[in-house]
């Protein structure tokens, strides 16, 4: 195969190929036409001389019978069919054949008619039997030259009809050849090279033979066998080097889950501080940790915990001003310092043997809340990775002292609200009673030293009904302060507290229930139930009601409406001034919960309290 045959693609060897046989097929599809051709003209040069024979005859049979008149007419016809074969139409078609034995026979013919026509020009009497019988022996030699041209011309086409179907032949078997060469043969050495692949070696490869598709194809199996061969030679390494790297990514996994499950779980800073500081130290491989928490107040940095520090070291470092050494100085990224012992501010750690010291500053959104210092005896090399599991556990750390913070400042509000609310309750009701039966109890003395003995019985009478109305605002007072909900579930603290109100007005009280909602957090529910008492304790003060009806509704929003049938009063007006301060501290206890309290009243029609919480506040869980 020459070179240039090699280095074509595969589109050209195609093409060469396809171009040559077609060529070839239709140059013999032109030669079995032209053949076919020349068969046809010869069949009409046979039937046109077949003719001449007839109007040989016709001529000879009008001279014998004297008919004249119609001579010339023949004549003239004979000329024109001697004069059709020798020119020939194209369009029938019609050819006299060019061998030498046709257009001899074709001269015989026409120097036998010429002096059958020049004497019948004459006006001597046409060719008679004999003359008309040698003519027509010329033209059955014309006839049997021409038909012995078209026999070779039918022997020649059989000939080409046989060497088509041997080109056919030809033509496929070489097609199947080339296609071997061009395309199986590559087809079936990249299938070889693809099983031995499979079937694991690696130094396969297939000869680069052509420039073609295939060859390129070639060159890419061979470019791969190669990598594979290299990946798999080096994938023992790369395995060995990832299960490292995976074993790292645990460990430091493993340490966030440890330190996220301990900061869940401490109760109070210091235990928080001493575990993060013994759990980052084992992270960093540290040798000593020191975990210091910024004072605002004072802009020093306090040590709550250490782990692995001298004694000496962790008395002198107790409290840190900024940039007395690099332990004072937080960074927001963990980065190392190396420690120069010939500075004084580092005599501690210099003393201690510690030679560099990473600080790993804690930030909680943007603010800074202290550091942990791990101190090396020898320089570390902390990695990426390392850097940012440092970083992430002062995250947790900082938000969990955060948090650990926020709920002390919850509860010590919490604990100085309930105070506050307790004096309000004490002012609004008890001491108000206090007051009155102070005020009633000189007024009993002044009774008594004057002498006024019904005065002094009505006093003492308005004094037992005082003292039983401190009596029931004191339980009132006890039984708020011991208000617990039931979990989730606000409908039997509702019952309980329906119940207590029976027992201690007598007054009917019915609870209906619409609907099904969300549960409500558990502050949520203490406050919208404080609101109810507060508003059943009105009722059982002022309403003189005898029957009292309370609705909770789920949906669209939970919403409490408490209604009685008693004596009422003019909202226009206002609410009595004992109701007045119910109704402030009911409004003042639902807006800690974002709840809104309507008040709906008439002389004589009784009285509506509606407590509204949005929608947002009953949908959380």
């Amino acid at each position: 195969m020459s070179k240039g045959w090699s280095r074509a693609r595969l589109a050209t060897k195609i093409g060469i190929l396809g171009a040559t046989l077609l060529c070839i097929a239709l140059g013999s599809i032109g030669l079995t036409l032209w053949i076919g051709w020349q068969l046809e003209g010869g069949a009409a040069a046979v039937n046109e001389a077949g003719r001449l024979r007839m109007q040989t005859w016709r001529l000879a049979h009008q001279a014998a019978s004297g008919n004249s008149a119609q001579l010339p007419a023949l004549v003239q016809a004979y000329d024109a069919s001697l004069q059709l074969l020798v020119d020939g139409d194209p369009a029938r078609p019609l050819f006299l054949p060019r061998d030498e034995r046709t257009l001899r026979a074709y001269r015989g013919v026409r120097e036998g008619w010429q002096p059958l026509k020049d004497a019948t020009a004459a006006g001597r009497q046409g060719p008679n039997g004999t003359q008309a019988e040698a003519l027509v022996r010329r033209i059955d030699v014309l006839v049997g030259a021409i038909e012995a041209r078209m026999a070779s011309w039918s022997s020649l086409l059989s000939s080409v009809q046989l060497a088509l179907v041997g080109l056919a032949i030809a033509a496929a078997t070489i097609f199947l050849y080339a296609s071997h060469l061009v395309v199986f043969a590559p087809v079936d050495r990249l299938r070889r090279g693809l099983q031995a692949l499979e079937q694991g070696t690696l130094g396969a490869r297939i000869a680069e033979d052509s420039q073609d598709e295939f060859g390129d194809l070639a060159r890419g199996f061979n470019r791969m066998a190669q990598r594979l061969e290299a990946v798999y030679r080096g994938m023992e390494d790369e395995v060995h080097a990832k299960t490292a790297d995976l074993r790292l990514e645990q460990q430091r996994l493993s340490t966030l889950y440890e330190a996220t499950s301990f900061a869940a779980g401490a109760a109070s800073q210091r235990e928080l501080a001493a575990g993060f500081a013994e759990r980052m130290r084992r992270a960093a491989c540290a040798d000593a940790a020191a975990l210091r928490w910024l004072d605002p107040s004072q802009q020093r940095m306090v040590l709550l915990a250490s782990q692995g520090l001298p004694p000496a070291m962790a008395e002198a470092e107790r409290c840190l001003a900024p940039g007395d050494c690099h332990c004072g100085t937080p960074a927001l990224h963990a980065k190392v310092i190396p420690i120069a012992h010939d500075e004084p501010s580092h005599s501690h750690c210099a003393k201690a043997g510690f030679i560099a010291v990473t600080a790993v500053g804690l930030t909680v959104q943007g603010r800074l809340m202290g550091e942990v210092d791990l101190l090396f005896r020898q320089t570390p090399q902390p990695t990426r990775a390392d850097r940012e599991l440092l970083d992430s556990l002062a995250s947790h750390l900082a938000s969990a002292m955060d948090g650990l913070r926020n709920e002390a400042l919850q509860r010590e509000a919490a604990v100085a609200e309930e105070r506050a609310m307790l004096a309000r309750e004490l002012h609004d009701s008890i001491a108000q009673s206090l007051a009155f039966m102070k005020i009633q109890l000189q007024l009993l003395k002044s009774a008594r030293q004057g002498g006024e003995a019904g005065a002094a019985d009505r006093l003492v009478e308005e004094l037992e009904l005082g003292l039983k109305e401190c009596t029931a605002d004191v339980r009132a007072l006890l039984m708020h302060f011991r208000t617990r909900t039931d979990g989730d579930d606000l409908l039997p603290a509702l019952q309980q507290t329906l119940q207590k109100f029976r027992l201690q007005s007598g007054v009917p009280a019915e609870l209906e229930v619409d609907g099904h909602g969300a549960p409500l957090p558990a502050d949520v529910q203490v406050q919208l139930l404080h609101v109810v008492q507060e508003a059943l304790a009105n009722v059982r003060k002022h309403a003189q009601a005898s029957q009292v009806q309370v609705k909770l509704t789920h949906q669209p929003h939970c919403q409490i409406e408490v209604r009685d049938n008693g004596r009422g009063f003019d909202a226009a007006e206002g609410a009595p001034d004992d109701s007045h301060v119910g109704l402030r501290i009911m409004r003042e206890r639902a807006a800690k919960v974002g709840a809104a309290v309507v008040l709906e009243s008439q002389p004589g029609k009784g009285t509506l309290v509606r407590l509204s919480l949005p929608e947002y506040e009953a949908a959380t869980p």
